[in-house]
């Protein structure tokens, strides 16, 4: 690893940790930091217990027979009390394994709930980040792939707490205590063998880890990208069907299954020589401060019993050293998954409401496009200084050939965007001034697509106004003329609609998204292209059903299809993002210009298409 990349990987990595510590010492939480103090000295009193059990284990055994060993100097019992003496050392030796015990249990119980409690609010607080951003993002990111990092980065929060508060630092803070018992009770040398055997594992498993990174990234990527394609194909489904592409969709699926496989097999490769050579480190360390015991014991200098200490520290000391690599390669891999989670915060939200934005005071519903210009990219300008109003109480209609800017008037109207030039203004307030959510309350819109929640009916309606009564929920479903249909169905109002609202017809879908429309109480109607995805006579009812909906409210239509039109206040007719036309159906017509064109194509193409049915 270079240089450059070993010092990018720490960053990122202190970056992580730097931003998960607010959620673990949350401001104005006092409980939950207590409970942090308390899980640090149950911690502490947990591994001193820990490193006690080896002394009272090797003072028994010089008890029973009958040496004085530095055990049992340390505990400063005489050496003529062996008749009672190896009684009270077992109790200690119990009593010692049982405290380990009983506060490691004691440190995981307190520390809990500020686990659980970080995991929760990291995970809504990236998840409210998400909802803020424009939807210039979530255009350019796969919606599965989003779901994937906040689902590996609450789960890599879990267990980065878990190995790092209740493994490493336990370790460490019993390495640390069990080198200065060593020194204290035989000599330097079996402090020193001890350390350098632990320092060159650890340094080595770091290496060899960081090295193997590689391999876990690669199958993550390809972990993800099986994952987005996998969604984004089942999503598709009638698609895929309709063009008889399974084949097609299995070999992408698998291509990235492939590659997944083959990370799998290098990173598996390389942990079994990250293991052998772990075990030999250990072996080395371990056989060498056996030695240097044996020689004490042959010397005279030292006894069985601290033969037996030393055995026993070495031996818990490496047990879970010999974790050592996978809680690594754990802590390392949740450090990348939370610094991925909480890159999306770092995000640009790019609409944003002011700091001294107040609340939309909608009364009348006057909106007014005061030469606005705007590109998704500023190389294509999509709109060039587009100017009119929609008077309180009139309906408008946007018309034009695809491509004209006419459904990103619909998206700069609920300001998912912001125009690169000119204003927009509801009831003589500036939207870029006022709050994004009384400005989303005061429109209603029935787009193209209607998308459902895989929920209940009444979910779906009841989402334009959650708090409303079940009476306001079954009174605007009344209004949009689908209440009977719901009743007559076996599981009523909570039938599911399926993903993506799937198990109804386009003109049910559509009668829920009104019905969802009339609940929320809107000032302003937003009918994006409603109906240009109906057959005729469902377009007929439904356009009967929005005409009767927007009667008296201020309505902006934006349609594909003229005759959905006719009866408009103002049409206004797009291309290439300047209006080129302006009036009355009528007046239009008159004008015999590019909405009489336009006019003449439509109908030409319906008289055809009546031709082919009656044949």
């Amino acid at each position: 690893m270079s240089d450059n990349s070993a010092a990018g990987s720490v960053s990122r990595d202190w970056n992580a940790v730097r931003s998960l510590a607010p959620y673990l010492w949350p401001k104005g939480q006092t409980g939950m930091r207590v409970r942090v103090v308390l899980a640090l000295i149950t911690l502490v009193l947990a591994k001193v217990a820990t490193v006690y059990i080896p002394v009272f284990y090797g003072g028994a055994v010089d008890a029973l027979t009958g040496e004085s060993g530095q055990a049992e100097a340390l505990l400063g019992e005489p050496a003529n009390l062996a008749i009672y003496l190896p009684v009270g050392l077992i109790l200690a030796y119990g009593i010692a394994r049982v405290l380990s015990l009983a506060f490691a249990q004691l440190r995981d119980a307190i520390f809990a709930k500020v686990a659980q409690h970080a995991i929760r609010s990291a995970a809504l607080n990236v998840f409210r980040h998400l909802h803020r951003l424009a939807l210039r993002f979530h255009l350019e990111r796969q919606t599965g792939g989003l779901n994937r990092i906040i689902e590996r980065g609450t789960k890599a929060i879990e267990s980065l707490l878990s190995f790092m508060l209740f493994n490493i630092l336990p370790t460490v803070l019993e390495i640390v205590l069990v080198a200065v018992i060593l020194w204290s009770l035989f000599d330097f040398w079996f402090a020193f063998v001890t350390m350098v055997t632990v320092v060159g594992y650890i340094a080595f498993t770091m290496i060899v880890t960081e090295w193997r990174l590689k391999f876990r990234r690669a199958m993550n990527e390809s972990d993800q990208d099986a994952n987005t394609k996998a969604i984004d194909s089942l999503l598709n489904y009638e698609t895929v069907k309709y063009f008889g592409n399974e084949d097609h969709e299995a070999d992408r699926f698998d291509k990235s299954l492939v590659r997944y496989q083959r990370a799998a097999v290098r990173s598996q490769e390389s942990l079994s020589m990250l293991n052998v050579g772990q075990a030999v480190i250990i072996a080395i360390g371990l056989t060498l401060v056996m030695y240097m015991a044996g020689r004490g014991i042959v010397a005279g200098t030292m006894s069985v019993g601290d033969f037996v200490v030393v055995n026993t520290y070495l031996m818990q000391l490496y047990q879970p050293l010999n974790f050592f690599g996978f809680v690594y390669r754990t802590i390392k891999q949740s450090l990348v998954d939370i610094h991925a989670m909480f890159t999306l915060l770092d995000q640009e939200r790019e609409i944003e409401d002011a700091s001294d934005a107040q609340p939309l005071r909608a009364t009348d519903g006057h909106v007014q496009f005061q030469d606005v210009a705007f590109g998704y990219d500023a190389r294509r300008p999509i709109l060039k200084g587009i100017s009119f109003e929609v008077l309180p109480g009139r309906k408008v209609a946007i018309v034009g050939p695809t491509g004209a800017g006419k459904s990103t008037i619909s998206r700069l109207l609920f300001r998912f965007y912001d125009p690169n030039a000119g204003r927009i203004l509801i009831d003589g307030q500036d939207i870029q001034t006022v709050q994004q959510q009384s400005l989303r309350a005061a429109i209603g819109i029935v787009p193209q697509d209607t998308v459902l929640f895989n929920d209940t009916i009444y979910y779906n309606i009841a989402y334009g106004r959650p708090n409303a009564t079940r009476a306001e929920i079954e009174e605007a479903a009344r209004m949009a003329r689908i209440h009977d249909f719901v009743e007559g169905l076996p599981d009523g109002y909570e039938t599911t609609v399926g993903e993506r609202g799937l198990k109804l017809s386009g003109g049910e879908k559509q009668r829920v998204a009104i019905a969802r429309t009339i609940l929320k109480q809107p000032c302003i109607l937003l009918f994006d292209e409603a109906t240009s995805a109906l057959d005729t006579n469902t377009e007929r009812e439904i356009q009967a059903n929005l005409s009767e909906v927007s009667s008296g409210r201020t309505t902006l239509v934006i349609a594909h299809r003229l005759s959905t039109v006719i009866d408009a206040d103002e049409i206004i007719v797009l291309d290439a993002g300047r209006i080129v036309e302006r009036g009355r159906h009528a007046d239009l017509l008159a004008m015999d210009g590019a909405y009489a064109a336009l006019w003449r194509q439509q109908q030409e193409a319906r008289e055809a298409a009546a031709d082919a049915a009656a044949e």
